[in-house]
């Protein structure tokens, strides 16, 4: 049986017929879980859900979004989010201020501890990957940017309700 391989002179196959965007999209996943799976070694670190980490890392550039916004910009339900930020404020991770035109409305913010814990996890999650790589950082300005090239467009064509999942858990 012969093998047919890629080389860099065949044509290249159109973007939705190339595997390896699946398998990079494979790939992504699987770092991501195995990220999560590690933990913190860090007894001062506090473990988020998936969802609470979204909106963590949205409030680090968008402090003061209230909470509609904050679901838009993270993909998570209106209904869902209450949950996930009462998750937050009861971590002490968050807070809710009060907006001085409408005291009925509110606003959310990372506190310190909030901004602390996601220093702190950003470094732990630095460690891990950059020792998974053998600290080989050849390549990772190109991959950095392609990655940020798929979750804007990813983000910004996000549809307007959500597909089914993938696994029901």
């Amino acid at each position: 049986m012969t093998v047919t391989r890629r080389t860099d002179m065949d044509p290249a196959p159109a973007p939705d017929s190339d595997p390896r965007w699946a398998d990079l999209a494979d790939e992504v996943l699987i770092l991501a879980r195995e990220i999560q799976f590690r933990g913190y070694r860090d007894p001062e670190a506090v473990p988020l859900t998936q969802s609470e980490g979204m909106v963590m890392r949205y409030l680090q550039d968008h402090a003061g979004t209230a909470p509609s916004q904050i679901a838009d910009a993270t993909g998570l339900q209106r209904a869902n989010i209450s949950a996930v930020l009462r998750g937050l404020e009861r971590k002490g991770l968050t807070e809710r201020r009060s907006t001085p035109d409408d005291l009925r409305r509110a606003t959310i913010h990372p506190t310190e501890r909030g901004k602390r814990n996601y220093a702190l996890v950003r470094q732990e999650w630095a460690a891990a990957v950059a020792a998974a790589a053998g600290e080989d950082a050849a390549g990772l300005n190109e991959a950095l940017s392609l990655l940020h090239k798929i979750t804007a467009s990813l983000t910004d064509s996000r549809p307007l309700t959500p597909g089914r999942p993938a696994a029901l858990m």
